[in-house]
Order: structure tokens, then C-alpha cells, then sequence
């Protein structure tokens, strides 16, 4: 197993999110690749953590990465952040991602978890997806 595709995997699902006119309609250019400074108003989208594991097998290296990507608003109620991950959901699901390093084999969602954050004024929506690479 290679930890090795992790960065061109997270590249290619920033640049995903970057790239698609639905999302930017909802969130802009609101899409960070690390936590954005200050406190952000709005609507707006985190790349997250990430859990990688081994996939290899017999035909060669690979990993498993299961990875979260937030929409976090302070909007009134959940429908900007539902509308939001949507896009993000639309975005990724079997995305055809062009690794700069390895190959992305299949992506899929997993889950997705709605809450409210810092006393209920703000609404956040943590959407896991699955990445499996090979190296």
C-alpha cells in the first residue's frame, strides 16, 4: 500500500468542486482546501478528513481513501447547506478525476450528516465519499 496518491487525489476533488457552475452558483468561489481564515459568513464548502487503507492486491498497489467534504452556512434553516451538498454530491459521484499521480478506479458516497454548530446559528453537513485508487 502507497499513502502516495493522497495528495492527487485531494487535488483532483478540489478542482472538481472549483470547476463545477452549480456548486459556484450556490457557494462561489467559496470552496477551501484548508480552513479559510477568520470566520467566514455565508455558505461554504471544506475539503476534510480523510481515512486511506490498503486495497492492494495481486495486480498491483492500491488504497481505499474515505474522505469528508463539509458544507457549512449560517443561513436560516438547512435548505442552503442541503441545496449546497447536493451540488458537492453531484459533483463527485462517479466523477471521472484525472489523478496527477496513480488512477482513480471508482468514487461513491457514502453518508452524510446534518447538524446544527455553535449554539444552532450555524448549519453544517459532513458528506463522506469513497475514493479507490491505484497507485
Amino acid at each position: 500500500m502507497s499513502y502516495g496518491v493522497a495528495a492527487a487525489l485531494q487535488g483532483a476533488v478540489y478542482q472538481a468542486l472549483c470547476d463545477d457552475a452549480a456548486l459556484a452558483a450556490l457557494v462561489g468561489s467559496a470552496i477551501h482546501d484548508a480552513a479559510p481564515g477568520g470566520t467566514p459568513t455565508g455558505t461554504w464548502v471544506s475539503l476534510g478528513p480523510e481515512v486511506a487503507r490498503d486495497a492492494s492486491d495481486k495486480t498491483g498497489g492500491g488504497a481505499v481513501h474515505d474522505f469528508t467534504v463539509s458544507v457549512i452556512s449560517d443561513a436560516a434553516g438547512f435548505a442552503a447547506a442541503k441545496a449546497a451538498a447536493a451540488a458537492v454530491s453531484d459533483a463527485l459521484v462517479d466523477a471521472p478525476l484525472v489523478l496527477a499521480r496513480g488512477r482513480l478506479v471508482e468514487l461513491w458516497f457514502l453518508r452524510a450528516r446534518a447538524a446544527r454548530a455553535a449554539q444552532g446559528s450555524v448549519r453544517r453537513i459532513d458528506l463522506t465519499f469513497r475514493a479507490r485508487v491505484e497507485t
